[in-house]
C-alpha cells in the first residue's frame, strides 16, 4: 500500500494505461456470464475477506485521526462489517442487471435492401478518480467490468489501504472467471502526480469520471485530455406553484432538504410563488426549524417569517451541503424558471403544481439534468431511476446526461446487415 515504485510517476502510470488498453480489448469481447462470474466471486471474495478489509480501514482510519481530518471526512472513510456485506451485495446487483454489451437497437429496412440499426459497445478504458470512501472502489469496478470496460481507479490517499484490500478481492474475482487482472487495476501510489498523467493519456484513457468534492472535479475538468463525465455542483430547486396541492408541497418541500443534507441532490433554494407564500411558507419554516435548518430570505420571505436571515446573492449560488435553506419567493412560474436557469447548476429541479400545461412548460423550460414535477429532488439517483446503480451524475450535455449507469458506460456504434447489396 503506496510501496515505493521502482520506476517514475509518470511510468508507472503509462504501464497502468498500456495494461489497461488491453485488457479492455478482452472485455469488449467477455461474455456475460464471464463477467457476472467474476462479479460473484468477487461478492464471495469480499465477504471472506471481511476482517481483512476491516483492519486496512482502521489503519486509514488511524492514520486520518492522526492527520486531524474532519469528521465528516472520516465518517465517510469508515467502514464497517455491515458495509463489507453492502458492498458483496452491490456486486451481485450489478452482476443481476441486464448486459448493455452487444444489444441491437434501431433496426430498419433501408430502400436499398441493407438494414441499418445500432449496436451498444463498451466505451474502454474508465479512469474514475475519487475521494475517501472505499466502497467506490467495489461499485466502480463492478460497472465498468460489467459495461465491457476496463478501469483504472484512483482513490483518495486517506483510503490507501482498504482501497488496495478490496483491489486484491477483485483481481481475485476477475482471476477465478479467466479474465484479464488487469481489467481493473487500482493506482497504488498516492503521488498526486499519479492524477496529472491519468487525465492527460488519451492514448489510454476513453474517459474520466471525478467522484468527490468541487475542488477536485475542477481540477480535473481543467486539466483532462480526455473527455470528463462530472457535474461540479447540486444546486437543485423546488418551486412551489400557486396552484400546488399544499400536503404535496409540504411533504415535497421537507424532504427535497430534510432527508438527508449533504448529497448532490438535496435542495438548496425552495421557491415560492407570492399568491400561496402566506399559507405555506410559516408552515414549512416551523418544520425546518424544528429539524435544525437554518433559513435564509427575501424580503417577501422575511416579512412573513421575521426571524430568518436576509439571503444575499452569493446564496441563490450555493451548495450548502449542510441544514441552510435559502428561500425566494416569486410572482411567476416564468419568474421561478429564470431563477432556476440563472442559479442552477443544471444537475436536478422540481415544480409542485396541479396545472399540467404549468408542469410541462416546466419540464421543457428548465434545463436541468433531472427535472421532476410533484417528487422530492432526493429521487435523483442512479437506483432510484432503475438503473441498478451509478458511477455518479453528469450535467454536461454530451453522452451521458443524469445519473450515469451501465448505459452511460457504453457508445453506440452503427451496423449494417447485407445479404450481398452494392451501392449504385
Amino acid at each position: 500500500m503506496n510501496k515505493p515504485l521502482d520506476v517514475s510517476v509518470h511510468d508507472y502510470m503509462l504501464s497502468l494505461g498500456r495494461a489497461a488498453r488491453a485488457a479492455s480489448r478482452e472485455m469488449a469481447k467477455a461474455s456475460t456470464k464471464a463477467k457476472n462470474d467474476a462479479l460473484l466471486a468477487m461478492a464471495t471474495a469480499i465477504r471472506e475477506q471481511r476482517d481483512v478489509l476491516l483492519a486496512a480501514n482502521e489503519k486509514d482510519l488511524a492514520q486520518a485521526r492522526a492527520e486531524g481530518l474532519d469528521a465528516a471526512m472520516i465518517d465517510r472513510l469508515t467502514l464497517t462489517a455491515k458495509g463489507v456485506e453492502a458492498m458483496a451485495q452491490g456486486l451481485e446487483q450489478v452482476a443481476a442487471l441486464p448486459d448493455p454489451v452487444g444489444e441491437i437497437t434501431d433496426l430498419k429496412r433501408r430502400p436499398s435492401g441493407i438494414q441499418v440499426g445500432k449496436m451498444r459497445v463498451p466505451l474502454g478504458v474508465v479512469g474514475i478518480i475519487y475521494e475517501a470512501r472505499p466502497n467506490v472502489t467495489a461499485d466502480a469496478a463492478a460497472l465498468c467490468l460489467k459495461s465491457g470496460n476496463a478501469a483504472i481507479l484512483r482513490g483518495g490517499k486517506e483510503a490507501i489501504h482498504c482501497n488496495q484490500a478490496i483491489a486484491a478481492c477483485v483481481r481475485a474475482g476477475l482471476a477465478a472467471a479467466e479474465l484479464p487482472e488487469t481489467a481493473v487495476q487500482v493506482v497504488e501510489t498516492t503521488d498526486r502526480a499519479a492524477v496529472g498523467t491519468l487525465i492527460a493519456m488519451p492514448q489510454f484513457v476513453d474517459v474520466i469520471v471525478p467522484r468527490g468534492g468541487k475542488g477536485l472535479i475542477e481540477r480535473i475538468s481543467n486539466e483532462a485530455r480526455v473527455p470528463v463525465i462530472k457535474h461540479l455542483d447540486g444546486i437543485c430547486h423546488v418551486y412551489i406553484d400557486d396552484e400546488a396541492d399544499h400536503v404535496k408541497a409540504m411533504r415535497i418541500a421537507d424532504n427535497a432538504k430534510t432527508q438527508r443534507y449533504g448529497t448532490c441532490n438535496t435542495m438548496e433554494t425552495l421557491i415560492v410563488h407570492a399568491a400561496i407564500s402566506a399559507l405555506v411558507l410559516p408552515r414549512l419554516a416551523a418544520i425546518y426549524v424544528n429539524k435544525g435548518v437554518e433559513l435564509r430570505g427575501d424580503e417577501a420571505a422575511r416579512r412573513l417569517i421575521p426571524s430568518i436571515k436576509p439571503a444575499t446573492e452569493e446564496d441563490w449560488r450555493t451548495e450548502y451541503l449542510a441544514p441552510i435553506l435559502s428561500i425566494r419567493t416569486v410572482e411567476s412560474i416564468d419568474a421561478a424558471i429564470e431563477h432556476i436557469n440563472t442559479y442552477g447548476s443544471q444537475h436536478t429541479d422540481a415544480i409542485v403544481t396541479e396545472n399540467y400545461s404549468k408542469a410541462m412548460r416546466f419540464l421543457r423550460e428548465v434545463d436541468s439534468s433531472s427535472v421532476m414535477v410533484n417528487a422530492s429532488t432526493r429521487f435523483a439517483d442512479g437506483f432510484e431511476y432503475g438503473l441498478g446503480a451509478e458511477i455518479g451524475i453528469s450535467t454536461d450535455k454530451f453522452h451521458a446526461r443524469g445519473p450515469v449507469g451501465l448505459e452511460g458506460l457504453t457508445s453506440q456504434k452503427w451496423i449494417v446487415l447485407g445479404n450481398g447489396e452494392v451501392r449504385g
